[in-house]
């Protein structure tokens, strides 16, 4: 099937939350239960910080097994201004990677990019590569249909039009991944495989409407300019209640079934993809022949590749990268890069190697089972994040000019104008987990750095998978454990800048 254009914008899984304060505000939009005197320079009296955070914490009204752990300490002395239970281990869900940027940047230099392939093995003779054609990754993780439309076209433009050969693909350059995290539903996009040849963020785009005989459905690989449709991709409407979707794998497709009670009169959303070589080779096959290049079916390669090069592009450069992982917490580009930085043939390997990297250069005991926070078994302390914070940013190798500022919040979330104060930090959410990180930094005076963790861990683990995507009373906790987050903000400006 050939691949028409469209445009329509690529989705990017996650967006980033967080908050900025104003540095002298008249009135909190929920008080604490003293109001805040001037103090003099050595610091606030222990008992208001500790009664007024307390009462906040209380309100939040947050369960009886939730914990909320924080620290802010003064960035240039590392004096700890404020702290309860900092030395409390925590799921740092997407905090996590702002190390994972720390670490890339150390391990893979700020000049480093990915580079995607077209290799041949014989020459071009009358439009026909005589030999195979190979799709070469380098763990690519933001590599979308429209490059590899482009990858098509430039081998049109050079008078390919076929091979004698195999259509190989090779992605062995990162260790293949099922899926980042088995605790995840199945059907939930930013849970997908990782491998060195990656497409979309790996995943399928799946779309149904009503039709005179039931459903007509749709898997493709949307770009801004093709929409080529997918053949690995199967999907089956099935009569029944729930689960809403089943997977299976044979081979190398995707075989999904979906409810047909929960398909409403139509719509659209993106499935991960498992076997992500596979997907990329089929549609860069679809894409080749609407530029007149006839290919053999896909096969993977397992060994080194070899041959000329006719055709490449490349990501944007390391930093770019990062500034995208965090501001949207893209998980893919989190694992990738990660997995490239430690070279580990496992993601366990790799999230160990990082936490070990994180001890030798920083000093603290950080558990990282991954580099996106996916895995809830990642354990970070709120200090030692705030300390990885306050050294990297002391260093001069610090994420601060790669995490977005986040405006002004008050306690529900409501962007205020004109703050003098500025918040730089990395959120992160899970089931009944919620994380902030960064710098607070007034136009004057001391600037902070903080690190909040709240979670329930234990209703989190209770959760059936079925509930897991949007579990009963989830994001009612996650709003006020984020409103929480905004007053404790609010009160540290106020308080100590």
């Amino acid at each position: 099937m050939t691949a028409r254009r469209i445009s329509r914008r690529q989705l990017v899984g996650g967006l980033l939350s967080g908050v900025a304060l104003a540095a002298a505000m008249p009135a909190f939009a929920e008080a604490p239960a003293r109001s805040p005197r001037p103090q003099p320079r050595g610091g606030v009296s222990p008992a208001l910080a500790a009664t007024s955070a307390e009462v906040l914490i209380a309100q939040a009204k947050l369960g009886e097994a939730a914990t909320a752990s924080y620290v802010v300490m003064d960035a240039a002395s590392g004096t700890v201004l404020e702290e309860r239970e900092a030395q409390r281990p925590m799921p740092p869900a997407s905090v996590a990677k702002a190390v994972t940027a720390l670490y890339a940047l150390e391990r893979l230099g700020p000049e480093f990019r990915f580079r995607t392939r077209i290799l041949a093995t014989g020459p071009i003779a009358a439009g026909i590569v005589q030999g195979d054609l190979l799709l070469v990754g380098s763990g690519d993780p933001t590599l979308q249909t429209d490059q590899l439309g482009d990858l098509a076209a430039a081998l049109a433009a050079r008078g390919v039009k076929g091979v004698t050969g195999r259509f190989l693909t090779w992605d062995r350059a990162l260790p293949p991944i099922s899926r980042i995290s088995d605790e995840q539903p199945v059907q939930v996009g930013y849970n997908p495989s990782i491998s060195g040849l990656n497409l979309n963020f790996n995943r399928v785009h799946f779309e149904w409407k009503r039709a005179s005989n039931g459903w007509s459905t749709a898997m493709d690989a949307r770009g801004q300019r093709f929409v080529p449709q997918v053949r690995m991709a199967k999907m089956r409407v099935v009569a029944r209640e729930t689960p809403v979707f089943t997977y299976e794998t044979r081979d190398v497709t995707d075989d999904w079934t979906v409810a047909a009670s929960a398909l409403g009169q139509g719509g659209s959303r993106w499935l991960p993809v498992r076997h992500p070589a596979a997907y990329t080779g089929d549609v860069f096959q679809t894409l080749a022949r609407a530029q007149g290049i006839t290919l053999p079916e896909p096969q993977a390669l397992a060994a080194e590749p070899t041959g000329q090069e006719l055709a490449s592009v490349q990501s944007d450069p390391l930093p770019v990268l990062l500034r995208d992982m965090l501001r949207f917490s893209t998980n893919i580009t989190a694992e990738a890069l990660g997995l490239r930085a430690s070279g580990a043939a496992t993601l366990a390997a790799s999230g160990a190697a990082m936490s070990d990297w994180a001890q030798a250069r920083y000093g603290v005991a950080c558990r990282f089972v991954d580099h996106s926070g996916l895995g809830s078994a990642s354990r970070v302390t709120a200090t030692d994040m705030a300390q990885i914070i306050r050294q990297a940013h002391l260093a001069g190798a610090g994420v601060q000019p790669l995490l977005r500022d986040l405006g002004l919040r008050d306690a529900k979330g409501k962007e205020i104008a004109n703050s003098p104060v500025r918040v730089t930090a990395k959120s992160g959410t899970l089931n009944f987990v919620s994380g902030l990180s960064g710098h607070l930094r007034p136009p004057q005076g001391r600037e902070l750095i903080f690190a909040i963790f709240i979670g329930d861990v234990a209703r989190r683990d209770a959760l059936a998978e079925a509930e897991r995507e949007s579990p009963p009373g989830g994001q009612a906790w996650l709003t006020r454990a984020r409103n929480l987050q905004w007053q404790l903000l609010a009160r540290w400006a106020q308080v100590y800048t």
